[in-house]
């Protein structure tokens, strides 16, 4: 399946308010897209890579960023843009604003997932719908239902619970790099970053999925439909509805035949 025929089915069934987003690693001697933007170059700007997957998702624009691209020193560490320093490991870039300590900071650095330095040069994020490229992960935003709805449709062939890890913090890298790594789904709960940054909303959680699960993903919610677990959820509708005591008046008088004053 490619990610066109992919971003169709999810319109389909799950129906989420932004475009689903491609995405995909680029090595030193890979080309890029040619209509792709950048950031630095065509706007005249740094951003995060949350701002990127927010353009993409919202505006329908393919970003490609590298590390002249992007200023978020957090987003270059674990994507393999700039080197891993001993002050970024140790904790200090966590200690007294996500954790108490630096040994607590540390912890939640080793947490996140990082790309070797110097192993990719460019990420590139899309519309699924609009790219030419094969995606190596795809990343959707929804409600929480939308979210349970991609859930069920992940779980129809396997079964059993879908485990995912929160930091709280530089949500790309669970979105991309992890999704890559484990070749697996995830649910995610965006960053505080992303809802600063990327201007995510309050409401919104994500899921992802590893290019390879394209096809398996639309399977399981064709599935799920057929078995009634759908998008919208449908509201129970078919039942007698309960009124203020006095309106009732207005039965026994018909009841009793009296006519109209």
């Amino acid at each position: 399946m490619d990610a066109k025929s992919f971003a169709k089915e999810i319109e389909t069934h799950v129906r989420p308010a932004t475009f689903p987003v491609a995405a995909k690693l680029l090595g030193p001697d890979e080309p890029l897209p040619p209509k792709a933007k950048r950031p630095f170059r065509d706007m005249k700007i740094q951003i995060a890579i949350c701002q990127a997957v927010s353009m993409a998702r919202r505006y329908g624009w393919t970003i490609a960023v590298g590390e002249e691209d992007v200023n978020c020193v957090l987003t270059k560490t674990a994507f393999g843009l700039a080197p891993v320093t001993e002050h970024y490991k140790s904790g200090h870039l966590v200690c007294g604003m996500y954790a108490e300590t630096l040994e607590a900071g540390a912890r939640t650095e080793q947490a996140t997932e990082r790309l070797p330095e110097g192993k990719y040069k460019h990420l590139v994020v899309g519309p699924a719908a609009r790219v030419d490229f094969v995606p190596d992960a795809l990343v959707i935003y929804g409600n929480p239902a939308q979210v349970l709805r991609l859930l069920t449709g992940a779980l129809w062939k396997r079964g059993g619970a879908l485990t995912s890890s929160f930091t709280g913090r530089i949500d790309c890298s669970d979105e991309i790099i992890r999704t890559i790594a484990q070749q697996d789904y995830q649910v995610i709960l965006p960053c505080y970053g992303d809802r600063v940054f990327g201007q995510t909303e309050d409401w919104e959680m994500a899921f992802t999925l590893p290019g390879s699960k394209m096809a398996e993903l639309i399977e399981g919610l064709e599935g799920t439909h057929k078995g009634g677990i759908r998008y919208p959820i449908p509201s129970f509708l078919r039942y007698t509805p309960q009124y203020p005591e006095h309106y009732y008046e207005l039965e026994r008088i018909w009841a009793a035949g009296e006519s109209k004053t």
